[in-house]
């Protein structure tokens, strides 16, 4: 029964048009991008920091480099913004639209039904990730050669790599980014387990997610770095240093399953005392 509930909540899901507005965003803003890092400045300067440090240019601006370079902005502007659209219309929809009423005379617990939603919305999170890792890889080799890799991200990471292990540890990088994504939807999902529109639930979880990010800019916070999501959402991008600082990625890892944890229960809590038949 676990599994026919999960499939009926995927049907639900992956039904809806906006569920896939993320998925061709996506596809148009890496397209954007490839054509400004062609025909700009922006891979003459890439060239320029590489040929700094010593390096033959030729050897790393590759697709794997590339594909990098378009997932750091977009995983920090748009993935949370879709997961969080996605996260905030789970349940307020649900209960906006009057569904929830029908659902809720079934044999079946609330927080059952809580649970089979998130589950979905994980496989979400997955989907959206594998599709915005593997089209930005797709379409950077369409432009680029296949060769070593390069990544660069000031204060964070500098390191080259040969393609094989590049490619490897690309691969290894999103399963963090799973994570990230998985955060952004819990949190939405908390909040639309309260009274609220679906609008207003999206619009409080990113303005959580980008409040941490401007008080990450202010100096005055640089002492409260790790009590604020984005410092730990970086992980990923730390699978690409050379050593991997295992012990800062573990306990990143171990604060995004709590925060998820946490953000599930008062949720789940919220949901079980609301009185939605009324």
């Amino acid at each position: 029964m676990f599994l026919l509930q999960l499939r009926n909540e995927l049907w639900k899901l992956f039904g809806k048009r906006r569920t896939y507005i993320g998925f061709g965003m996506f596809l148009l803003a890496q397209n954007a991008m490839l054509l400004a890092f062609r025909f700009t400045k922006w891979q003459k300067d890439a060239e320029r920091l590489l040929e700094g440090n010593g390096y033959m240019a030729t050897e790393f601006i590759s697709a794997l480099t590339v594909a990098v370079l378009m997932l750091i902005p977009q995983i920090i502007l748009l993935m949370p913004l879709y997961a969080t659209l996605i996260g905030g219309d789970m349940v307020a929809k649900e209960a906006e639209d009057g569904t929830l009423r029908m659902i809720l005379c079934r044999p079946i617990s609330r927080f059952r039904l809580l649970f089979l939603k998130w589950v979905s919305g994980v496989i979400f999170s997955t989907a959206l990730v594998v599709v915005l890792g593997g089209t930005a890889l797709l379409f950077a080799r369409m432009w680029f050669p296949w060769r070593g890799m390069f990544v660069f991200v000031p204060g964070t990471v500098f390191n080259v790599l040969d393609s094989s292990n590049g490619f490897v540890l690309y691969l290894w990088s999103h399963l963090f980014l799973i994570v990230n994504a998985a955060t952004m939807l819990t949190l939405a999902f908390m909040f639309s387990c309260f009274n609220m529109k679906p609008a207003a639930a999206t619009i409080l979880a990113l303005s959580v997610f980008f409040v941490s990010l401007v008080m990450e800019t202010i100096p005055f916070f640089e002492r409260y770095h790790e009590w604020l999501l984005p410092y730990h959402f970086r992980s990923w991008l730390l699978v690409f240093s050379q050593p991997i600082p295992w012990g800062r990625v573990g306990g990143s890892l171990s604060i995004l399953f709590a925060c998820n944890l946490t953000a599930f229960i008062i949720g789940a809590a919220g949901f079980q005392v609301r009185d939605i038949k009324s």
